[in-house]
Parts: C-alpha cells; sequence; structure tokens
C-alpha cells in the first residue's frame, strides 16, 4: 500500500471520530441483541450515502453516533508519521525490527508480545483526550506473504520463506493485535496481501502462476493459519493475478476467505481497482471495476470508487442489499472492537489514560528483548567474539549504517533511537577510545591502530532519502543502488556495494568485526570467507544499537537464525517470474547437486555457546490420519555461558504417492539453558500438517505412509531422527 494512501484514510478517520452517544437510544446500541440484529438495525437506518461511504477505510456514521474503525499501517509498530497537509501530527510509537528480523527470533510468544504493545498503543492513540487521538484501530498487518525470491522487493516486511513458520508468526501477531478478552478485540489485524505478492516490477498486472497444491500447500497457508489458528477476519487482496484472474475479484476471496475463512473485511489496495481498468484492462470504466469488486467479496476500498458505486447502483450493476451484505461483514469487526456497546462491557475501554505507553519502561523492555533475541550469530572464527572488554583501549567503529537507525517504508517514529555507535559507546564507558569513521580513508585511517574494528555495514530500506515518493507507472524508479529495494522496485543483484569498506579495513587490521544490518540476504562469499565473525540484525528496531553493543561485548549472547536461504550466488536462483517453488525454491526444493551449496542454510544460527541434541522419543510410534503425537528431545548446553537453542522439526514423506519437499518445517521452540543445563523440548504435530492437497478431489487428504521425523540446529544441520507410521 502506498503511503498516500494511509494518509489519506487516517486523514477521513480523524473527521468521523464521534461519540458513541446520542439523542436515541437504537436497538443496534444494545449489547445483548444478536450482532446479526443489530448490524441490520444499523444498516435500515443508514442511508445510501451512508452505506457508501462507509466502504472506505471510515466507517463512521456520525448521524447516528457510530465511530469509525479507522486505520494505520502495522507491520512491526503502528505507523504514524504524520501529515502536514490533512493535519495529523507525527506520533511517536515503540518500533520493533523488520518482520525478517522478528522472524529470526524464532519466538513466537515474543512476536505476541510486541504486537500486544502496538495493539495497545493503537488503541491509546484512539481514546486518549490528546489532541493527536484518532481512530487507527484496524491495524494493517501482519504481512503473511511469503518470500520465495530475496531479489523480492518487499521481502523486508515478511517473516520468511516457510509457510509454517511464517504462519506460526502472523498467529501469533495477530492474537498479540486483538488481545486475549473473549468477547472483544484490543485492535483488530488485516492480514497483507493475498495472494503471491513477491514480485514488485510489473505487479500491478503481473500474473503468478502455480498450480492448486501450491496455493494450498504453500502460498496459501500462513494466511489459512492467522485466520483458523489467530483469529483473524481481515485481509487485503493484493495487485497480482493468480493464474491469470486479478487478486480483486478473484472468485478465491468468497469460496474460500469468506466462506470458510470466516472473513469480515476484505480490502482493496491502494490503485488496485484502477489497475484493472488501466493495466489488465479487464473492466472497461472504473464503475464496472468498482461493481465487481463489491460482487467479489471487496468491502473497503483504498482507491476511487464512491461516485462509481453511485453510478453502478443507478445503472443496475450492484443492489442496495450488495452493498448492504458487504456493510453487514464489516460491522461485525466494529462490534468486536466494542465501538457500539457501554464501555463498562469493553475492558479495552479503559486505555486512554495514564502517561503514553511509548514511553513506559515495559513498552522498552520488550523493543529491547526483540532486538536482542532477532540478532544473528553468522560466522566467528576461534571465537573472535565476544569482546573483551577488558583488552580494548582503542575501538574503531565504521561504515555508512554505524550511526543511525534508518526507518523504513512501513516503519514509524520510534520515541528513541539507539544507533550502533551510541550503543557501542555506551557499552564500553569513557575508558575506551571510540574512533567513528563513515568511510573511505577516514575508515581506513581509524581501523590502522584499533585493538578492534567494528564495520557496520547493509542496505537503505528506502533506496535512499529521495525515494519515498519517487512512483512512475506500476512501480518506482530504480534504487541507486542495485542492491536495494523497496515497496514497487525489485532487486536487480545480492551483491552488498558496502562490503568494499570491510575489504578495506580488514586489509589493515585482521581485528575486524562485520555487522550486517539489512533488510534482505545478500550474497556475502567474500566476507563469509575472510571476516573472522559475523552478525546480522534488521533495521528499524529502535534498541539496534543497545542490543548490537550488548552481543560484541558479551552481555547477551546471539540466538537469532536465519528464516530464509540466502544463496551464495544469484546463478542459484530461479528466473524472477517462476513462481512454481518446485523449480528449486526455498530449502524445502533447493537442490545442492545442481545449484551447490547456499551461503547459509533455513533455520542456521550460531552462538556463543554449543549444545547437544539427545534422546529423541515419540509419544506414540504411530498416528491415526485425524490424530497427533508429541516428539520429545533432550538439549544440553555443552559450553561455557548460557544461550538459547532452537531445536527445529522437519519431516520428511518417505513413500508419498505425490511428489513432496525434501523437508518441511513442522515445529519449533525457541529455549534458555544455563551453562551444563539441560532440557526437554516437547513439539507437538498433528496428522493435518502432513497432509497434501488433492486437486481431484479438492480437499487434504493424510496418507498412509511411514513420515521420517528430523530434529536438528537447522536445516542442514539434522541431529536425530525417527520414524512415524501413519495409518
Amino acid at each position: 500500500m502506498r503511503g498516500l494512501y494511509l494518509t489519506t484514510a487516517l486523514a477521513c478517520a480523524l473527521l468521523a471520530l464521534a461519540p458513541i452517544a446520542s439523542a436515541q437510544t437504537y436497538p443496534f446500541q444494545n449489547p445483548d441483541l444478536p450482532a446479526a440484529q443489530r448490524i441490520q438495525n444499523l444498516l435500515s437506518l443508514m442511508t445510501i450515502d451512508e452505506k457508501i461511504d462507509a466502504l472506505s477505510t471510515n466507517t463512521a456514521v456520525p448521524r447516528l453516533g457510530v465511530p469509525s474503525l479507522g486505520s494505520s499501517e502495522g507491520i512491526h509498530g503502528v505507523v504514524q508519521r504524520g501529515n502536514e497537509q490533512r493535519k495529523l501530527p507525527p506520533i511517536h510509537t515503540t518500533q520493533f525490527p523488520q518482520p525478517p528480523g522478528m522472524g529470526e527470533t524464532w519466538d513466537p510468544g515474543l512476536v505476541q508480545k510486541a504486537a500486544a504493545v502496538q495493539g495497545y498503543e493503537a488503541r491509546y492513540i484512539t481514546q486518549t483526550n490528546a489532541d493527536y487521538h484518532h481512530p487507527v484501530l484496524m491495524q494493517w498487518g501482519p504481512q503473511s506473504d511469503l518470500m520465495r525470491d530475496p531479489r523480492w522487493g518487499r521481502s523486508e516486511e515478511v517473516y520468511g520463506e516457510d509457510p509454517f513458520l511464517n504462519g506460526t508468526m502472523a498467529s501469533a501477531y495477530v492474537k498479540g493485535l486483538q488481545g486475549d478478552d473473549p468477547n472483544y478485540w484490543q485492535a483488530g489485524a488485516l492480514l497483507k496481501h493475498f495472494l503471491a505478492n513477491s514480485n514488485e516490477n510489473g505487479r500491478g498486472s503481473s500474473s503468478s502462476n502455480f498450480d492448486e497444491r501450491e496455493f494450498y500447500e504453500y502460498y496459501s497457508v500462513p494466511f489459512r493459519m492467522a485466520f483458523e489458528d489467530g483469529g483473524a477476519r481481515a485481509l487485503m487482496a493484493s495487485y497480482n493475478a493468480w493464474n491469470g484472474t486479478p487478486m480483486a475479484v478473484n472468485p478465491i476471496l468468497q469460496s474460500l476467505v469468506i466462506d470458510q475463512w470466516g472473513a469480515d473485511v476484505i480490502s482493496s489496495d491502494g490503485g488496485a481497482v484502477t489497475n484493472l481498468v488501466k493495466l489488465y484492462k479487464r473492466y472497461p470504466t472504473q464503475e464496472a471495476a468498482v461493481a465487481a469488486t463489491l460482487k467479489a467479496g471487496i468491502n473497503q476500498y483504498l482507491d476511487v470508487y464512491k461516485d462509481e458505486m453511485r453510478a453502478a447502483l443507478k445503472d443496475g450493476l450492484v443492489t442496495e442489499a450488495d452493498i448492504d451484505a458487504a456493510l453487514a461483514r464489516k460491522f461485525r469487526v466494529t462490534l468486536k472492537l466494542g465501538l457500539l456497546d457501554p464501555p463498562e462491557h469493553n475492558p479495552y475501554a479503559r486505555i486512554g489514560t495514564g502517561p503514553e505507553p511509548w514511553t513506559t519502561n515495559a513498552d522498552k523492555a520488550v523493543a529491547k528483548q526483540i532486538a536482542l533475541e532477532s540478532i544473528t550469530l553468522l560466522k566467528n572464527a576461534d571465537h573472535v567474539l565476544p569482546l573483551d572488554r577488558t583488552k580494548l583501549r582503542t575501538v574503531a567503529v565504521v561504515g555508512q549504517l554505524a550511526d543511525s537507525v534508518h526507518w523504513d517504508w512501513y516503519g514509524g517514529l520510534p520515541p528513541y533511537a539507539i544507533t550502533p555507535l551510541d550503543g557501542i559507546k555506551a557499552a564500553l564507558g569513557p575508558d575506551v577510545k571510540v574512533i567513528y569513521a563513515e568511510s573511505g580513508d577516514a575508515a581506513v585511517e581509524a581501523a590502522k591502530g584499533a585493538d578492534a574494528v567494528i564495520a557496520v555495514v547493509g542496505n537503505d530500506p528506502t533506496c535512499g532519502p529521495n525515494m519515498a515518493h519517487d512512483w512512475i507507472a506500476d512501480g518506482t524508479k530504480p534504487c541507486a543502488d542495485p542492491g536495494d529495494g523497496r515497496e514497487g522496485r525489485d532487486r536487480e543483484t545480492l551483491s552488498l556495494a558496502q562490503e568494499g569498506l570491510v575489504k578495506q579495513v580488514l586489509a589493515v587490521n585482521p581485528r575486524t568485526v562485520m555487522v550486517l544490518v539489512s533488510s534482505f540476504p545478500y550474497t556475502i562469499d567474500w566476507s563469509q570467507a575472510h571476516v573472522p565473525a559475523i552478525l546480522h540484525m534488521t533495521h528499524s528496531s529502535q534498541e539496534e544499537g543497545s542490543a548490537i553493543a550488548a552481543v560484541l561485548f558479551g552481555d547477551y549472547n546471539p540466538g537469532g537464525h536465519l528464516t530464509e536461504t540466502w544463496p551464495a550466488s544469484m546463478a542459484q536462483l530461479p528466473p524472477m517470474m517462476d513462481y512454481d517453488i518446485r523449480h528449486g525454491r526455498t530449502y524445502m526444493y533447493f537442490d545442492r547437486g545442481h545449484w551447490g551449496k547456499p551461503l547459509y542454510p533455513f533455520g542456521y544460527g550460531l552462538s556463543y555457546t554449543s549444545f547437544r541434541y539427545s534422546h529423541i522419543r515419540l509419544d506414540s510410534p504411530h498416528m491415526t490420519k485425524d490424530g497427533a503425537i508429541t516428539i520429545s528431545l533432550d538439549v544440553t548446553n555443552t559450553g561455557q555461558m548460557a544461550g538459547d537453542a532452537t531445536p527445529q522439526l522437519y519431516v520428511r514423506h518417505m513413500k508419498s504417492a505425490v511428489s513432496r519437499p525434501t523437508l518441511e518445517l513442522e515445529g519449533f521452540e525457541r529455549i534458555h539453558l544455563g551453562p551444563g543445563e539441560t532440557k526437554t523440548v516437547v513439539i507437538p504435530l498433528k496428522a493435518a500438517q502432513l497432509a497434501y492437497w488433492n486437486a481431484d478431489s479438492h480437499a487434504f487428504v493424510v496418507e498412509t505412509e511411514p513420515v521420517k521425523l528430523m530434529v536438528g540446529a537447522s536445516s542442514a544441520d539434522i541431529r536425530l531422527s525417527a520414524t512415524l507410521e501413519v495409518r
């Protein structure tokens, strides 16, 4: 979604704030009545113009005292950067690492806590008496697409390449946003972007082509899990088509998303309806496109639609009953948020008083913890890390990212931002001299006499300071650095331009550590071969610098793991528009015999300590086709430092009647262990997780077969295995 549409939506929502109380009492205000009856009463009282207006992000009906849901981007924090034209002031909110970083925690419980912080802050902004208050209860997140190709410009917005991991994280995020009350939501989650939206160049009219099995077994899995396990009830249709049919009018919206998953809100993306006319050339007019999208299930428009909807109504392309049916679903969210109920009924109605939550220690602590857990140790030759403070007198901190924390296209304004340089200085104290140089000769000179060099390099997530609004037809102009990408522009290379600085400083000082702060995987083969130690972290965390410093100097033992395969070269990637993942995509189908080894495999991550996996056992050696088992194993910290291990459960189908992936992740758990400590990890597995989609019967099928269960520290580091018989 382009920022233009976001600010427009928020402005409309600001104007729409209205008190629930009104001079007259209506049945729709009675919480004791059934939801359907309340909504029917509300619709019966609305004029047709009010109904058409409510199909926007502004769901208010001021005449009847109905407030708006409001909306805000929200994939790693509430986004309220402000808009002078619309008189929306900027609001500082807690900002977490980009979603790949949250994924690298492999800690859905912590991700849920982060989302709970975000949901609370959204409710606070909506209900506070401060001047900036306006409705932002519908949070546009989590981003539930899959990173099938690291060249995708928006892969910075998703958790990773695996459907189970992404679905687990998306479910956790939904639960955190919406809260745990049985009757009301704290905030609403709107998933993006359904479906298979992983190319930016030409996205407004491109088609993602793949078969029904891949739809149900791969691309739709995170969305399904977020709905069925997480409780989501809203999503945004993507720009692209699936097998030639644009998602904004794809029949799957009705047959699956609404009829089976129970979606209440299905939103168009900004400009997507116009694309149906101008780019897809599927409809002759905007009026016809608006009518088609409404009938397909769209009931929230981020596009030009009001006059066209009125014209479509007049011309008989849609009926008032069609509009009522669309709004009936949408107003169910209004009820779930408690916006039509007495405040004493809704536990979240009390939020809005007291200190701004983003200033509290509680919110800061969650931001700090998720930043720490997101850091992944990629290399640590000869135990270079952690650095020993007692042996340091002079430290050189170099690199274009050393003294900044970069926001991304879907990040907000943090209440504070600790840069790597600031974090390192604070951690070392006044007795250690810290020399900072951004690049070039100054960086080389700083490195020469230092006891250690910390090179902080990576990418610019906005493609440069002038890229934010640099839109052209169906995308953006190329990034200044071809290794960068963002919404509207795919990456042209996976090479890291700033790796050149690392080479320069390493040449004059072998005690160099590389800190890669990046939104994407990079082919840093040279650095992996020559640099003693490498850390990875994603952008946009307000605690970026403090977390990096804690890991560098041993105050925290890194335990992150990668959530995507990092290729060793571009030659290991299929063509960008090949959406058939069986053609070598992701760890599930990566052919080492053909491609060779990747630079880093899926699930990879090192630690300052070591772990032993032992004693795998199943609570039953067999499982019925509708049953479940648990897999247990012991994990021992065999090193001298406390740390986190993440056992990962993979499955392999031994005698399937259809082609299956080489490996499939089906469970994991991150645990903390002291030196010498052993813990038993129990991972559940349902038979339904082993099913494949039968395209003939249009249903999932669990086969009678032996299944190999494998537990490892990554997809390429399997430590234990057992066989399960499915009967």
